[in-house]
């Protein structure tokens, strides 16, 4: 059996997080790496998702992923940041087919949070269990934290199939 390396992501206009997990199927996957791409507010959103667009293409062509979780935004009526989320998503999402073929799994927050125990956790409890979950000893409670859940419920199987 080939090795899965499944990168995760949690999408965001200001922070993208991202973590890669290695591993056989059949067995707990390693946390190889994870990160952040960030782009400054000041900056026009045609500015921002250009430099998306290189970290994504530089990290894609670094890991070398075979499968792509991100998290489907949900927006209330109220959020302002919804148009510039997107806009991201589909960055990521071009970015991830021209550079690998791979049309990333859409999974959405309340299930990969679920596969971890709690669909509605807050990211403090998400920082618990992915901690317990690879035995770190310690996590930045940022948008990494995310993007290693995401990509653990995608190593793991979970599928929610969003088109």
């Amino acid at each position: 059996m080939s090795e899965l390396k499944c990168l995760g992501i949690d999408p965001g206009l200001s922070i993208i997080g991202w973590a890669l997990l290695t591993g056989d199927e059949s067995e707990h996957p390693h946390l190889m790496d994870y990160g952040t791409i960030e782009t400054k507010k000041q900056l026009s959103t045609p500015e921002r998702l250009l430099i998306i667009e290189t970290d994504m293409v530089d990290l894609i062509r670094e890991l070398q992923p075979s499968l792509i979780a991100i998290e489907m935004p949900f927006f209330s009526r109220e959020i302002k940041a919804a148009g510039g989320v997107l806009q991201a998503l589909g960055i990521i999402n071009l970015v991830c087919y021209r550079e690998r073929k791979i049309i990333p799994i859409l999974l959405h927050q309340s299930s990969w949070k679920g596969h971890l125990g709690n669909g509605r956790a807050k990211k403090a409890e998400v920082a618990f269990m992915v901690q317990s979950l690879f035995d770190l000893p310690n996590l930045p409670i940022n948008d990494t934290v995310d993007a290693i859940g995401i990509a653990y419920a995608a190593f793991c199987g979970l599928r929610n199939y969003i088109s």
